[in-house]
Parts: C-alpha cells; sequence; structure tokens
C-alpha cells in the first residue's frame, strides 16, 4: 500500500471526493482517504504521478507520504490546523464584538455610540458592512475552498459555510442601499424597517462559530492521534556506535546493519540488535506494554525504543531504519489510520450526495417561504439556517475518530490492527480455533515430574540423564539439559553414543551400559515393573512424556517432560466462552496429549493430528459455521491465518505468521485474544453511537432550520444558533469517540455473547464433490487482495472454497455445483479487480 499526504480537504464530501477520483484512474484497485489524518492508502499498479495527478484535478494536494518514524513539522499527525485556527478566531472575536455592540447592542438594548452615530442609520450600516467585510476576509479560507469546491462540482462543508455567509453579507448591502434611498426620500419609517433587515452581524458570526467549531475538531482530532504520535516521539535520534574502537555518537540515519553500538544504564536503544557483550533488564513496555523488564543477556535480540535499565551492553544492529520493530508497528498502526472501515460506506454514501442535497434544500425552503407571502429577508433567513446548520462532518468523523482512537487503544496495549476493518470485524468472532504449541502452551518443553526407581535417588537420576541427554539435539532432551543445569549436577563423560530415531539413546558412562527413552523402547531391553509402567501411563495420560532412564539392565527411573500450557491460557479461554464464542484447538500432537492440554485449557472442541493443509481445512469447515479467527505463531500455521476470517498472530512468532495475520499481539498473550475482541466490539459501539447521532443531528436540524415546526409548536432558529449547532455537531462525535481511551480491555464486566452466537461445532469434514474452475484475476497486488478476491467468491452459493494466489493471479474455485462464468466474473468485478478469463 503506497501512502500519500492529502491537504485541502475539509469535510467528508471532499475525503469522498478525492476517493472517487483515484479510484477512477487506471490501475487503483483500492483506495482510502482518512479525514482524520488528512491521509490516503492506494493499492494498484498505478504510478504515484497518476494518483498525484488525479487528486489535484479533483481540487487538492497530494504528495507521497514518508516512511521515517521520526516526526516532523510536515507530518500530517503534527497539529498545525489549531494554532492557525486560535489566531483567527482570536482577530474575528474582536471585530464581531464590536460589530455586535453596534448591530444589537445599540439597537436591541440602547447601548451608547459616537455621537457621529446619532440618528446617522447609513453610517452604522456602512461601519456594520466594513466590520463584517473585514471577518469575511480574515477567515477568506471557507470561500476560497467552498467556491472552488463549487466551480470542481464538489461542494462541501466550506460551500455550505461561505454561501450561507455570503448570502446574508450580500442581502445586506442592498439593504444598505435601499436604505440610502429611503433616507434621501426622508422616508424615516423605511429607514427604520431597513435596519432591521441587516444581517451584517450574521456573515460574520456565522464564519467565527465556525471556526470555534473547527478549533475544538481540530484539537480532538489531534487528541485521537496521540497514540501514534507518542510512538513517533520514542524513536532515538541518535546512536553511540563503536568504529575503530572508538565511541562516535552518530544520527540514527546513519547507522547501518551489523554495526556495533554500545547502550549504558538508562539509555534509550536505538536500533534492533543482539546482545554480544553484557547483560541487562531491558524495560519494553514501549513495545509490548509490558512493565517488567525482561532480563536479556548475550545473543538475545533486543529492539529500538526499549529502554537498558540496569548493565552496560554492547550490541550489533540487525535491523535498521524502516525496518525496526518499532518502525514496523508505526507503520501497522498509520497503515490502519489510512483504511476504512465497511460501516463507513454507509457514511460515505450520505456524505457523496449530502451537501448538493442541502443546498437544494436550502433553495427550495426560501422559495416555499416566499411563496406562503414572507418577506424575502424573513425567506433567505431560512435558507440561510439550512446551509449553516447542516454538518457532513459529523457523519464523515463518525467512523474514522473510533477507528484512530481503538487503533491507538489498541497499540497502547500491544495489539496491533492491521487495517480498519480487522478492527471492526474482531468484535464479530463467533468461533476462535488456537494453535498449541507456543499459543496455549509455552512452546518450550520443561521437566514436570521426576520418579526415581527403587535404589536410586532423584540426583543420581537426574545426572544420569544429563550425561546422556547432553549429547542429544532433541528439544526434549534440551528440557533435561536445562534442569540438571539449573540444579548444578554432575555429569559424565558419555562414550559409544548412539541416538535411536524414534526410539531412544544408549552409550556408555564409566563402563555401564546406560540408555534413556520411551517406555516401549526401555521395556524392549529391561524390566521395568508394574508400579512404573503404571507411572508413565499416568503421565501419558495428562499430557506429558515420560523418558524412562536405565542403567546395567535395570532401570533407573522416569523423568516426564511437557509443553506446559501459559499462565492465562486457561482464563483467556474462559473469557471467549463467557462472550458466547466457542473455541477449538487445532494440533499436530497425539490425542491423548492433545485432549489432555485442552482439558486443562477449557476448550470447547479438540482436533489433533492435523498436518499445516489440514488446518486450512479445518478453518474452512468451521467458516460454514460462523466467523472464525485464528490464532497461530508458526510458519505451518500462516495458510489457516489467511483462510480464516480474521487471523492473529503471537508477537513472538515467526515473521510469515505476522504477515499472514490481520491482528498481531505483541505480549505472546493468550489473553489478548479476548482483549482484541472487546476493544473491537467497544469500537463498533461506539461508532454506532457516532453515526447515530451524526444522522440523528441532521434528521432534526434540517427541519428546524428550514422552518417545519414554526406552524406546530412555534419554534424558529436563527442562522447564528444553526451555526453554533453545526460546530458542535463535530466536536461532539469526536469528543465521545475519544471516551474509548477510558475502556478497559482488561474488565470482563460487560462480556456477553452476540444474539447470533453459535451453539454447536458439528464439522462436516467431507467437501462435497463437483466442480473445480480455475480463473485469472488481474490487480491482486498481496494478500489482503487475496483475501478480498477470495471472500467475494466465497459468498457465491454453491461455492465451498477458492484458492486464490496474486503471485500467479489465480483463483482456483471449488463448488458443489457448476458455476456459470458471468457469476464469477460479477464476483470479482465487484471486489475491485479484473476478471480475465477461466484457464
Amino acid at each position: 500500500m503506497e501512502q500519500y499526504n492529502v491537504t485541502g480537504m475539509s469535510c467528508a464530501a471532499c475525503s469522498a471526493r478525492v476517493e472517487k477520483a483515484v479510484n477512477s484512474v487506471p490501475g487503483v484497485t483500492s483506495c482510502a482517504v482518512s479525514l482524520l489524518t488528512n491521509s490516503m492508502g492506494v493499492e494498484g499498479s498505478a504510478s504515484p504521478q497518476a494518483v498525484i495527478e488525479a487528486v489535484q484535478n479533483a481540487g487538492y494536494g497530494a504528495s507521497l507520504k514518508g516512511a521515517s518514524a521520526q516526526p516532523s513539522e510536515n507530518d500530517p499527525l503534527t497539529d498545525k490546523e489549531t494554532p492557525k485556527l486560535r489566531k483567527r478566531l482570536i482577530v474575528s472575536l474582536v471585530f464581531l464584538i464590536i460589530l455586535m455592540y453596534i448591530s444589537m447592542g445599540h439597537m436591541m438594548w440602547g447601548f451608547p455610540l459616537p455621537s457621529f452615530f446619532d440618528g446617522n442609520h447609513v453610517a452604522m450600516g456602512l461601519a456594520q458592512l466594513l466590520l463584517a467585510a473585514i471577518v469575511m476576509v480574515i477567515n477568506q479560507k471557507f470561500f476560497i475552498s467552498g467556491f472552488k469546491s463549487l466551480i470542481h462540482r464538489a461542494p462541501n462543508m466550506d460551500t455550505l459555510v461561505a454561501l450561507g455567509s455570503m448570502a446574508s453579507f450580500v442581502w445586506s448591502v442592498y439593504v444598505l442601499f435601499a436604505m440610502t434611498r429611503a433616507q434621501t426620500d426622508g422616508d424615516t419609517d423605511a429607514v427604520m424597517n431597513y435596519m432591521m433587515n441587516f444581517y451584517f452581524e450574521s456573515a460574520a458570526m456565522i464564519l467565527t462559530l465556525i471556526t470555534v467549531g473547527k478549533m475544538l475538531e481540530a484539537r480532538s482530532k489531534g487528541k485521537t492521534t496521540d497514540a501514534l504520535k507518542g510512538l513517533m516521539k520514542l524513536a532515538p535520534k541518535t546512536a553511540v556506535t563503536e568504529i575503530d574502537g572508538k565511541e562516535v555518537t552518530v544520527p540514527i540515519e546513519q547507522v547501518k546493519k551489523g554495526d556495533i553500538f554500545l547502550v549504558r544504564p538508562g539509555e534509550s536503544i536505538p536500533v534492533d540488535g543482539v546482545i554480544l557483550e553484557g547483560s541487562s533488564a531491558v524495560n519494553e513496555a514501549s513495545l509490548t506494554g509490558e512493565s517488567i523488564p525482561v532480563d536479556k543477556t548475550v545473543g538475545d535480540s533486543i529492539s529500538a525504543a526499549t529502554i537498558n535499565q540496569s548493565g552496560f551492553i554492547r550490541c550489533r544492529a540487525t535491523e535498521v531504519g524502516e525496518d525496526t520493530t518499532l518502525s514496523k508497528i508505526i507503520k501497522m498502526v498509520s497503515d490502519a489510520a489510512a483504511t476504512k472501515a465497511p460501516i463507513a460506506k454507509i457514511a460515505d454514501k450520505v456524505s457523496g450526495i449530502f451537501v448538493p442535497a442541502v443546498i437544494t434544500i436550502a433553495v427550495i425552503t426560501t422559495i416555499i417561504w416566499l411563496l406562503v407571502g414572507k418577506e424575502f429577508g424573513y425567506a433567505l433567513a431560512r435558507g440561510i439556517s439550512v446551509l449553516v446548520i447542516s454538518c457532513p462532518c459529523a457523519l464523515g468523523l463518525a467512523t474514522p475518530v473510533a477507528i484512530m482512537v481503538g487503533n491507538g487503544k489498541g497499540a497502547k496495549n500491544g495489539i496491533l490492527f492491521k487495517t480498519a476493518e480487522s478492527l471492526e470485524e474482531t468484535g464479530k468472532i463467533q468461533i476462535v480455533a488456537l494453535d498449541k504449541t507456543g499459543t496455549i502452551t509455552s512452546g518450550e518443553p520443561v521437566v514436570t515430574d521426576i520418579v526415581p526407581a527403587e535404589g536410586h535417588t532423584e540426583s543420581e537420576l537426574i545426572s544420569l540423564a544429563y550425561s546422556l541427554e547432553k549429547k542429544s539435539e532433541h528439544p526434549l532432551a534440551a528440557a533435561v539439559v536445562k534442569l540438571a543445569e539449573e540444579k548444578h549436577s554432575e555429569f559424565g563423560n558419555v562414550t559409544d553414543f548412539e541416538a535411536l530415531a524414534g526410539n531412544g539413546l544408549r552409550g556408555k558412562l564409566d563402563g555401564k551400559e546406560i540408555t534413556g527413552g520411551s517406555l516401549k523402547y526401555i521395556s524392549s531391553i529391561v524390566n521395568v515393573g508394574a508400579e512404573l509402567t503404571n507411572t508413565a501411563h499416568e503421565l501419558a495420560e495428562s499430557g506429558k512424556t515420560p523418558l524412562l532412564f536405565a542403567e546395567n539392565g535395570r532401570t533407573a527411573g522416569i523423568i516426564a517432560v511437557a509443553d506446559t500450557i501459559k499462565e492465562d491460557s486457561p482464563q483467556a479461554v474462559n473469557e471467549l466462552r463467557n462472550m458466547g464464542i466457542k473455541v477449538v484447538m487445532l494440533t499436530g500432537d497425539n490425542e491423548k496429549t492433545a485432549r489432555a492440554v485442552g482439558g486443562q485449557a477449557g476448550v470447547d472442541k479438540v482436533i489433533a493430528g492435523v498436518l499445516p493443509d489440514g488446518k486450512e481445512a479445518v478453518i474452512r469447515s468451521l467458516k460454514k459455521l460462523g466467523k472464525v479467527a485464528m490464532v497461530g505463531d508458526g510458519i505451518n500455521d500462516a495458510p489457516a491465518l489467511t483462510r480464516a476470517d480474521m487471523g492473529i498472530a503471537i508477537g513472538a512468532g515467526t515473521d510469515v505468521a505476522i504477515d499472514a495475520a490481520d491482528i498481531v499481539l505483541m505480549k505472546s498473550r493468550l489473553s489478548d485474544v479476548p482483549a482484541a475482541i472487546r476493544l473491537s466490539r467497544a469500537t463498533l459501539r461506539n461508532i454506532h453511537q457516532n453515526l447515530f447521532w451524526a444522522f440523528i443531528y441532521n434528521i432534526i436540524g434540517i427541519p428546524l432550520a428550514a422552518g417545519v415546526f414554526i406552524k406546530l409548536f412555534g419554534w424558529e432558529l436563527n442562522p447564528m444558533f444553526g451555526a453554533a449547532a453545526m460546530s458542535l455537531s463535530s466536536f461532539c462525535v469526536v469528543t465521545n469517540a475519544l471516551r474509548l481511551n477510558l475502556f478497559d480491555i482488561r474488565s470482563t464486566k460487560r462480556d456477553k455473547a452476540l444474539k447470533n452466537s453459535i451453539s454447536s461445532l458439528d464439522i462436516n469434514d467431507s467437501d462435497e464433490n463437483g466442480s473445480v474452475i480455475t480463473v485469472k484475476v488481474k490487480g491482486m497486488m498481496c494478500e489482503h487482495c487475496e483475501k478480498r478476491v477470495r471472500e467475494a467468491l466465497e459468498a457465491l452459493p454453491a461455492v465451498t472454497s477458492a484458492d486464490v494466489s496474486h503471485e500467479k493471479g489465480t483463483a482456483v474455485v471449488h463448488s458443489s455445483e457448476d458455476i456459470p462464468t458471468v457469476k464469477l466474473k460479477k464476483a470479482i468485478e465487484d471486489a475491485g479487480y479484473k476478471y480475465i478469463g477461466v484457464k
């Protein structure tokens, strides 16, 4: 995805205009414009120059966004608008107060004026004209943007403001000239009547009140990007490198892969690297949200922007610039801000026709009041009220501000949503499929039980096992060696060592024959005995792997090893189930071990002995029951992560799994899965609130301004109050979104099942026999494109699955019956891609 900065946008109608213009560029497969961050994300093969020209032709400015993690004055997240708006507001208020004193203070309450104005109503009118004109010049941006958009046939919010203010001003100028004629004729009654028909104060007040709203909105919008700006500020500016044995402080941009850098206690780690010398406790809260420091020593990896809290460390740079973990996180959050949630399409459609519709309503309102016999000034006031109370911004901001705040909240807690769609859709998940190793369990086998045989002590058994397993490279052997080293056990020099694949190990220690391995293997060599045999079976039933050891034909004992479940796994599974979500565990392990682990974790269903492609097939079957999220950490989980409605990668997992996922959990904790779902549900709830109030505001406000309720209730809206209401509407929507910052993603108080929660997990593993069609597709650029095409095809009746590859440019469609190619073509083109034909 290419990202661009967009300038000149003032409301949702602007962003809709830009989006429409860019989507029409050949080669663009998708475009999402964010009014909140003044940014645009574009996917496809179109050149940046073509995209920029399309934006410029639409009447706006665009430039490629730099990917640097360093904040700058030119960064769209830097709040440059609030200071400018504040200055405009202060100067406008000075002249507005003088204008209001003359127009309302003197006329309504008899405030004194210089003697020059006594009886000189024309002079008072001229003074109001000059003061209103000054305010209009100060706020000329509304007129430039508004009329420029009108010329481009894409009217926006500024167009409404400019038309309302200009109509008030032009009408007042006409009245002023009419007054001079009446004064010349000596018609004092007409002069006083004209005096009461000035709208100069409305022309200036509308602009000033809208500026107040704009400033409040800009400040609130600035707060929604605080999380992203906070991440950017974490990026270190310099690094202490070692060059020819000397310490040299250099700008962070000059650090290259392979450079040696030094970090002292209290300093920020400049780039990703690996420790060569020293040890320390590193605070990684900036990346994971985890406040407890992590002990690091030689060979351990460290990340940029984390804090070295204790020891001096010497390191080698492994990732620099845009490749550091911090930069990748910033890019993920930024990319998510530049994408659009599906629910935003509702507001976008309305915003695209909103302003032209409002202008039409304002004209019709004015004409109707004239037809019923009202004077032009009254009818015009109703039309102006319609223009200035209507607010497309509230609609346009309802979704993106909530998405940005929700995304920032997730980033602060180590939960990274890659797109706005993933943030919205996660809360709708009905089934969560969990990989076992590394997700439910720690992924590192540890010794759980030590059972010495009669005639042997625990230390003797450990020493014997240590001597034999030290020469093995098996993961289970590593667990035994680690325990022995922690206990400072002694080991002997084993000769004639031999690893017997699938059975165990054997060798000689001080002339004695020693062996180790499975119950089956050891039983074939020595008499294990009924008691130890039963113990071995019990350990296996509980999900542990019993390793038996023998010495000179006698059993020495059992050491049980297991990949233990993470401390928070049972609680996380329980929270998911309390949300009405079914939990499935997928693993390649044997049935007995899998069921033992699944029982400890409390999952609803265990599916064991599943190969990588088998996991993908299971996810495909589960999707027939409801929306599925897959949680995994390994390369073998990538196909399942991509196939699922929502792929969730454990942060400590492989790059392949992280790339394939929609959500990344930086803390590698399963408890972050229910937290992510809670945050998604809270964000979606906030979006619904924002859209409700934005729609209701306009549904009630426009008829009120038009005068629909005057006959019924006597309610009449002054244009100035309409402008004030418009100003506050966007501010209220943004402020409501900011409440998400107070949401506790760990609290289970509001957990409840969705109305569409599924009741059972009856999976039909057998796919229907049917046809297989390979379709050529053009325009796919990445895994997300694959997902979009796959979902579009699988939404067709009778399609059981679709295997899509952006690299091959194909989609292999499996169906239970023949599907007309015209349906396949429509599904692909509706998804935004080009149908080439069938292979």
